[in-house]
C-alpha cells in the first residue's frame, strides 16, 4: 500500500506533477504501454486476456489546496482556494509555499467583534504567514500563482488512517496495489491517473477521446458523513462498512448494468459493501458520460471522513476491500460485458 507517501506529497489540481513521476515510477515495469498525455494524465496499458473491448479504471491525482493571489506590504500572502474547501477549516492550519512552511492566520478571537465570532468565514480575512516582514522581502521568495499545499503528516492507529489528500490518493493506492499483484485482466485495461478533477474533472474530458473504451470504472475516495454529531439519516456512508457503490450523484446516475453488476459481484465474492446514500459530489464517470461517444461508467469508492481537510480519515478494512473489488471487475471483465 503507497497511500502513506501518496498521503504526504504535494499535488493541487494543476500542480500534479511529484505524484505523477512516482507512480510512473512504480508501475513502468508492470504494465505493457505507459504514456504522459499533453494535459498531464497518465496513462497505463495492462492488455487483456482477450479482445474487441477495452475498459478504463481511473483515479484522480490531484488534491484540493490553495494558490496565492497577493502579496500584502507586511509580506502576508492573500490566496484563492483550488476545488472545494470550506475556509472556516483554516484558520491555524500549516501549509507550505514551494519550500516554504507558514501558517493560515485569522483575527485573535479575543480581538474579535460579537458578530465577527458567530458570522460565517471566507477567505477574504486569512492570511498565510510565513515569517516575512515586507512584501519586498516576500517577493524573493513567493509569487502570485504560487500552490499552497496542506501540510499533514499520515498516520495509523487502530485500524484507521488519517491524512490529507485521501481523496484521491486513497484510489491512486488501490490501482498501484492492483498492478503490484500482478493483475491479469480480461480485456485490455488501461489504468488512468488524471489531473484536475478537483478543479472540474478536466483531465478525464481527454482521456476518453484519446482511448474511446467500452466502459469505465472511477476509483474515488468519497465522503462519509457519519460524523459523531450527525443525524444517522445524513451519513453517506460508514466506516467500516467497506467500499461504497455509487448508483446516482451530482450530474450523472450511473449506468443501472454497470451499478447492478458492481454489486451482485461484490455479493458474490462475500465482499462488504454498502450504497452511497447520498448523491452530493461528482467523479470523473460525469465527465466520461458525457464526452466522445457517452462513456458508460461506474464508480466504487471508499469513505472518509472529514475529505477535503488537511486530516481525513479511512477505514483501512474498507480500503482492501475496495482493492478486493476492484480487482475482481478487473480480471472477471463482467463489466464490460454489460455495455451491448
Amino acid at each position: 500500500m503507497y497511500l502513506r507517501e501518496l498521503s504526504e506529497m504535494d499535488g493541487v489540481s494543476g500542480n500534479e506533477e511529484k505524484v505523477r513521476s512516482f507512480i510512473e515510477e512504480k508501475i513502468r515495469e508492470k504494465v505493457d504501454e505507459i504514456s504522459v498525455d499533453v494535459l498531464g494524465n497518465l496513462i497505463a496499458l495492462k492488455k487483456g486476456r482477450k479482445g474487441g473491448k477495452t475498459l478504463v479504471v481511473a483515479a484522480h491525482m490531484d488534491e484540493v489546496g490553495l494558490i496565492v493571489s497577493r502579496i500584502h506590504e507586511d509580506g502576508s500572502l492573500s490566496f484563492q482556494p483550488v476545488g472545494g474547501i470550506d475556509p472556516r477549516i483554516l484558520p491555524g492550519k500549516v501549509v507550505k509555499v514551494k519550500d516554504l512552511h507558514g501558517v493560515i492566520g485569522y483575527k485573535a478571537i479575543h480581538l474579535q467583534k460579537e458578530g465577527e465570532r458567530k458570522g460565517t468565514q471566507d477567505f477574504s480575512g486569512l492570511r498565510i504567514y510565513l515569517g516575512f516582514s515586507s512584501d519586498k522581502e516576500a517577493r524573493e521568495k513567493v509569487s502570485v500563482g504560487d500552490y499552497v499545499s496542506f501540510v499533514s503528516e499520515y498516520r495509523e492507529n487502530n485500524g484507521r488512517a488519517v491524512g490529507k489528500a485521501f481523496d484521491d490518493r486513497g484510489g491512486c493506492s488501490v490501482l498501484l496495489d492492483i498492478l503490484e499483484r500482478g493483475v491479469s485482466p480480461a480485456y485490455d485495461t488501461y489504468f488512468v491517473f488524471t489531473v484536475q478533477e478537483e478543479t472540474g474533472l478536466r483531465g478525464s474530458a481527454v482521456v476518453v477521446e484519446q482511448i474511446r473504451p467500452t466502459c469505465a470504472l472511477v476509483v474515488e475516495t468519497t465522503t462519509s458523513g457519519d460524523n459523531p454529531e450527525m443525524d444517522r439519516e445524513r451519513w453517506a456512508t460508514h466506516l467500516g462498512d467497506g467500499p461504497a457503490i455509487t448508483f446516482y450523484h451530482r450530474g450523472y446516475v450511473v449506468h443501472p448494468r454497470i451499478f447492478q453488476l458492481i454489486v451482485d459481484t461484490a455479493k458474490s465474492h462475500g465482499i462488504p459493501h454498502q450504497m452511497k446514500r447520498r448523491s452530493a459530489g461528482g467523479t470523473d464517470a460525469g465527465r466520461f458520460a458525457t464526452t466522445a461517444y457517452g462513456v458508460p461508467s461506474g464508480v466504487v469508492s471508499i469513505p472518509s471522513r472529514y475529505i477535503h481537510t488537511p486530516n481525513s480519515i479511512l477505514d483501512l478494512k474498507d480500503y482492501e476491500h475496495t482493492r478486493q473489488l476492484v480487482q475482481v471487475l478487473i480480471e472477471e471483465g463482467k463489466i464490460v460485458e454489460v455495455i451491448e
